[in-house]
């Protein structure tokens, strides 16, 4: 007698599914106890030196201290910071390769560049990191003492006044333009190389405004030679306690957050990625790592993977619209 295998066929094929995902499921887990059993990477998409690098390093050190492996810093600038971004999205999700992405790689970078080689929402987010608002600053001999009476001078002069930033698609460049148009005025931008060089040239009078974090006018704050219009976030700054937001001085939704949080390869397994955020937010929390933090300007705000999640996807749902209207295209 012959016997029908044709509906068997169906059911081994489930159970064979069925135990590959099994297996895969317990070796994932067994990968994440075992987790790290290696040094991991941490890519940082600018220069040694700047905020940027000095927040990974500290990042880099408490979690080091945690895992029980080291976080090697690894710094891979160009392209305003996406190559490095690229080669994070590129590793394997492992673990072992991480992103200290900013505002400019994982927010606004899709509306810049038309062909991006990675997709931030498509990282393992772990969590964010810091957090601090721009400012607006401007040369103290040039412009006048109020953010209002300034867009009143800017209006009635089309082209009079330039704003500086670190470069074109940059977030200060972007965030000059956003002011463009929500103040109603025309700016002409100067793409510089960076935030000394720009916030140099604000102070010698050669741009008359630039839209950053506060410790990059600091010195010129000192000085004399540069003042600050108001503070582009919800509330005023502890250290600025004379100087309205953009809310009180006529501007509500001009608000820039330039965050800093970290990420994964994508792919990383979820286990893992609670690991490391369990390890971010208690290194964070020591005194040492606020203290350091509070010292560069910004202020230490970890989280949870989901609140990253739905930061990056607000930021890539809020810039396109402005980087279009600018005009701002980079390839």
């Amino acid at each position: 007698m012959q016997v029908d295998t044709s509906k068997a066929r169906p059911c081994r094929k489930r159970l064979a599914i069925g135990l590959a995902l099994c297996a895969a499921a317990l070796s994932m887990s067994t990968e994440a106890q075992t987790y790290p059993a290696k040094p991991i990477k941490l890519i940082v998409s600018f220069p040694p030196g700047g905020p940027t690098d000095i927040v990974a390093r500290i990042t880099a050190q408490r979690m080091t201290e945690g895992l029980g492996q080291q976080v090697i810093v690894e710094n891979r600038p160009g392209a305003g910071g996406t190559l490095g971004a690229e080669l994070a999205a590129k590793a394997p999700g492992d673990g072992y390769t991480l992103l200290l992405g900013t505002i400019s790689t994982l927010g606004v970078a899709p509306s810049v560049y038309p062909h991006l080689a990675y997709d931030p929402r498509k990282f393992a987010p772990i969590s964010l990191l810091t957090n601090a608002y721009f400012v607006i600053g401007a040369n103290a001999a040039q412009v006048p003492n109020t953010l209002q009476e300034f867009i009143a001078a800017a209006k009635a002069a089309p082209g009079k006044f330039n704003f500086a930033s670190n470069g074109v698609g940059n977030i200060t460049h972007i965030g000059g333009e956003l002011f463009n148009m929500m103040a109603g005025v025309k700016l002409v931008h100067i793409p510089y190389k960076g935030s000394a060089p720009a916030a140099a040239d604000v102070a010698a009078g050669r741009a008359q405004v630039q839209f950053d974090v506060l410790p990059a006018f600091q010195m010129h704050i000192t000085s004399g030679k540069v003042k600050i219009l108001a503070v582009a976030g919800p509330k005023r700054d502890p250290r600025l306690p004379d100087v309205p937001t953009t809310a009180e001085a006529g501007l509500p939704k001009f608000v820039i957050s330039a965050w800093f949080a970290l990420v994964a390869s994508p792919g990383t397994p979820d286990p893992i990625m609670r690991r490391l955020n369990a390890e971010v937010v208690r290194g964070l929390s020591t005194n040492e790592a606020h203290e350091a933090i509070l010292k560069i300007g910004m202020e230490p705000a970890p989280g949870t993977p989901e609140q990253l999640s739905a930061l990056i996807a607000e930021e890539n749902a809020r810039w396109p619209a402005i980087v279009k209207a600018a005009g701002v295209t980079l390839d």
